[in-house]
């Protein structure tokens, strides 16, 4: 990255950094739609079994995730301040607060998952197949953990390509090891949904050592020489790192725990309906991989112009996001809502699925254009680091608001599952406008302290 002046050259560095990130976020997802989209094909059973274990995992595992991103806007701004002589120290702390994070991680998942699954009360082979997907699926956390420093590392200098390059080898990997084992090919049993577990995992192994590989032998970053020389435990270090990204994982949490949550309340009304639903929410999440795209860039770009104190050029790279995330939503939103039928024949060929998925994916088009407004205003405030208020502004408008009138809308009136939905659009909404009065004043406190 480097100092641009002007709009024209900022929307060039901001296209530089954006499109790798968002081809690499596109890529993970599409791991997820053709689990979803195979399971799916198999059975309904395995369809919801993938379906109950995704909205169990997803949401610790995205905040944990989302601890260690904090390292991006950290590095960001010591690289845009001229300060590289820390970062090397700081990836090398971040291994061993993500290794723990990785440990706690599995063993939260391997001590409470069978106590969990049977309060759902799940078909027989519907909890069968939860459980072993996610059983499998653990052996690959540890690794990603630690990969995931690399990446942070990676992305807060600016060069996104690369980390796009490891993805691209990994998810159509993932994606032909998960047909093996799902589907049964050379000479592999057929573990249905299962099998996504067991290709996922040997998936993100292959993830860290592509990393590895990178950061090893590759400039600027073989120049940090994080494998040398590595230091003992920091614990002062590791506080002032996890009370940056402690809040952000805890947002994450927020967010997507809530999608899990509503998912898990949805097994009340049926097979059919909790299949359709992960299906509707599978398709709106590969839809906000641009917003997502967008603020993942933005914290990258708005870090380093922070931390070279040029709050002009933050501002601009902002208002550029809201351009594109309304253009790009509102172009995807459209063909949405033209070939949503056509979309749900592509999930599943359940007659009976089929019908519910189409109505889904009418909520799924105002949901993505509420995100299109959310998402780049939480990574602008990334960049500046301030990242406490965002995690209480989210406990309110998702769960003291969003999810409490989702429930009310499901139970007292005739909506049932699609009243949640419209409970989830109504929290975003209300997070967004919140989100806009914070990085307001966020902004006038960074100008008054740079006089």
């Amino acid at each position: 990255m480097k100092q641009t002046f002007g709009y024209q050259a900022k929307a060039r560095q901001f296209f530089v950094v954006l499109l790798p990130i968002f081809i690499t976020q596109l890529s993970l997802m599409a791991t997820g739609f053709f689990n979803t989209v195979m399971a799916g094909h198999i059975s309904q059973q395995d369809l919801a079994g993938v379906a109950v274990g995704v909205n169990l995992f997803m949401p610790f595992f995205g905040s944990f995730l989302g601890i260690i991103s904090g390292l991006t806007p950290t590095i960001s701004q010591l690289y845009g301040g001229g300060k590289q002589e820390k970062i090397g120290f700081i990836v090398k702390q971040g291994f061993y607060w993500a290794l723990a994070l990785g440990v706690g991680f599995v063993s939260l998942g391997w001590l409470t998952v069978p106590y969990i699954l049977p309060l759902l009360h799940l078909e027989t082979r519907v909890e069968y197949i939860t459980s072993h997907y996610l059983m499998f699926l653990s052996l690959g956390i540890i690794p990603i953990f630690i990969s995931s420093v690399l990446r942070n590392f990676i992305d807060a200098h600016g060069y996104t390509r690369l980390t796009m390059c490891v993805t691209m080898c990994t998810v159509p990997t993932n994606i032909t090891l998960n047909y093996i084992f799902m589907y049964g090919l050379l000479g592999m049993p057929a573990f249905g949904g299962i099998g996504a577990g067991i290709g996922s995992a040997v998936t993100l192994t292959l993830n860290l050592v592509l990393n590895i590989i990178v950061v090893s032998r590759m400039h600027p970053f073989k120049d940090y020489h994080v494998f040398r020389h590595l230091p003992g435990i920091h614990l002062a270090e590791w506080k002032k790192q996890l009370g940056v990204g402690i809040p952000i994982g805890a947002t994450m949490f927020c967010e997507q725990s809530i999608f899990g949550a509503v998912g898990l309340f949805m097994t009340a009304y049926g097979t059919a309906i909790v299949a359709a639903h992960q299906a509707a929410m599978n398709f709106t999440t590969i839809v906000y991989m641009v917003p997502l795209a967008v603020s993942m860039t933005l914290t990258i770009l708005v870090g380093y112009e922070v931390g070279a104190k040029r709050l002009a050029d933050a501002q601009q790279y902002i208002r550029l996001s809201r351009y594109l995330t309304f253009f790009s939503v509102g172009t995807l939103a459209l063909f949405l809502t033209q070939f949503r039928d056509e979309i749900a024949a592509l999930y599943t060929s359940s007659a009976e699925v089929q019908p519910i998925l189409s109505v889904f994916l009418i909520y799924a088009v105002f949901m993505q254009f509420a995100d299109s407004i959310n998402a780049p205003l939480q990574g602008a405030l990334r960049g500046f680091k301030d990242v406490h208020v965002t995690f209480m502004l989210a406990v309110l408008s998702f769960w003291i608001i969003g999810l409490p009138l989702g429930w009310g809308l499901a139970k007292y009136t005739d909506m049932g599952p699609y009243g949640y939905w419209i409970g989830l659009i109504a929290g975003i909404v209300i997070g967004a406008v919140c989100l806009e009065v914070r990085l307001r004043q966020v902004q006038k406190k960074f100008a008054h302290l740079l006089g």
